[in-house]
């Protein structure tokens, strides 16, 4: 009684750690998402937060195309990066 006992305590100790890797694995996997994400966004903030100061001499600000060229620079950097990580192999 006492070794089926001791044979069933190993049973749920191993089921125990077997789930608490998987919620690790879990936890990894989604932190390495968020990961990604605030890595794209990061120089986006930057230009952005560039383009958003009350600045008058920025001589990109009277030309006519400004905003949008700004907007698909934006855009082609956020593409790149995801296909950088997706040649890596992280996405």
């Amino acid at each position: 009684m006492s070794e089926t006992l001791e044979t069933y305590r190993d049973l749920a100790a191993g089921l125990l750690d077997l789930y608490l890797s998987w919620v690790s694995n879990r936890m990894n996997e989604v932190m390495k998402v968020l990961t990604i994400i605030a890595t794209i966004f990061i120089p986006l903030t930057f230009i952005a937060g560039l383009y958003g100061m009350n600045f008058s001499y920025m001589p990109e600000l009277n030309h006519p195309y400004a905003y949008p060229g700004v907007l698909l620079i934006m855009l082609a950097i956020a593409v790149a990066m995801l296909i950088y990580f997706r040649k890596k192999r992280w996405l």
